[in-house]
C-alpha cells in the first residue's frame, strides 16, 4: 500500500513539475522584449535551467512509468501463476474494507 501511495505522489510530483516548467516558460515569453544586459542575462541562466529541469522530469517520468509497468506486469504474472491466492488476496482485502465502512 505504501508503494501505491508513493506512486500517486510521484505521478503528483511530476505534474507539479510539469506546472512550474509551463509557467516558467511562460515568464520567459512574457519578458522577450524586456531590454538590459542583466535581464537577458538572467534570461540565458532561466533557460538554462529551464532545459535542465525538462530533461530530469522527462528522465523520473520515464522511470516512474517503467516502474509501474514493471509492477503491473509482476501482478499480471502473479495473478495467472496463482489465481486462488488472488482471487483469498482480494476477498480478504474486500472483507477488511467492509468492516471498516461498517465502522463509519
Amino acid at each position: 500500500m505504501s508503494q501505491e501511495l508513493s506512486a500517486a505522489n510521484k505521478d503528483k510530483l511530476v505534474s507539479d513539475l510539469k506546472a512550474v516548467v509551463s509557467d516558467a516558460e511562460e515568464i520567459l515569453r512574457a519578458t522577450a522584449g524586456a531590454a538590459g544586459e542583466k535581464v537577458g542575462e538572467l534570461r540565458t541562466k532561466i533557460e538554462l535551467r529551464l532545459r535542465d529541469a525538462k530533461e530530469r522530469l522527462a528522465d523520473a517520468e520515464a522511470i516512474l512509468v517503467d516502474k509501474t509497468k514493471a509492477a503491473a506486469r509482476a501482478t499480471d504474472d502473479f495473478v495467472h501463476d496463482q489465481p486462488w491466492k488472488a482471487v483469498g488476496v482480494a476477498a480478504a482485502l474486500g472483507l477488511a474494507l467492509g468492516v471498516l465502512i461498517g465502522r463509519r
